[in-house]
């Protein structure tokens, strides 16, 4: 549950909602979209493979900013927040980052401890967060599993215990049914197809909304 208090201000008006979608591949929107700071100054590719376009489509107030680079791990995303994020002042802030740490061998304390920066920066920005659980990918070991559910079952803890941040347990929207350690639907195995990214939408959706009701109910949700 996130406090409303540090950005109230923020909703006196009916302008558009701006939020920040900050991540690596799965915000990107890989593998069918390059995100504009991977093919400048638009993105390319099919727009619908990615959960901001589907945000967008469900509210067409919200202007969400992808901010996705397809590779990085959670110390590359953290060392762009300010940029990415602080400067552009947005209402919401949504974080989903860990897995090509996990990738590239990293321990879940890397992780982590990136993640807690990040959250506590956007904490003195004032801007909520909405953090996101790592999502699967097909070729992950026993082991590599094993840490991005330790990642994941802590970012859900943090939430639980600080009023800033939300968690969506976007992992559990792209699974398959029968297996939460493998996607419902992959063009290559290791990223969502578009349902995966409309899926996460979905789940996203739900907690900016109660965030945003919560902060100004008459015009903080838009059209």
């Amino acid at each position: 549950m996130v406090d409303s208090n540090t950005t109230a201000a923020r909703h006196q008006d009916t302008t558009p909602v701006v939020i920040v979608a900050l991540g690596d591949s799965t915000t990107a929107g890989t593998p069918q979209f390059k995100s504009p700071l991977e093919a400048p100054p638009d993105g390319a590719g099919h727009r619908e493979s990615q959960f901001s376009y589907w945000l967008m489509r469900a509210h067409p107030g919200w202007t969400v900013l992808n901010r996705g680079v397809n590779g990085e791990r959670s110390d590359e995303i953290a060392a762009r927040f300010d940029r990415d994020v602080v400067a552009v002042k947005p209402s919401v802030v949504i974080i989903i980052a860990g897995v090509n740490d996990v990738y590239q061998g990293r321990p879940a304390s890397h992780v982590t401890a990136q993640l807690r920066a990040m959250y506590d920066r956007a904490a003195a920005a004032g801007i909520p967060v909405v953090a996101g659980s790592i999502v699967p990918f097909n070729t992950a070991t026993d082991e590599q599993n094993a840490r991005m559910h330790t990642i994941n079952a802590w970012i859900e803890a943090e939430a639980a215990g600080d009023t800033h941040i939300g968690f969506v347990d976007t992992r559990s929207a792209t699974a398959a049914a029968d297996n939460a350690d493998r996607l419902a639907g992959s063009p290559d195995g290791l990223h969502p197809d578009v349902d995966g990214y409309r899926k996460m939408a979905d789940v996203i959706r739900t907690t900016i909304e109660a965030v945003l009701e919560s902060y100004c109910p008459e015009s903080a949700l838009g059209p």
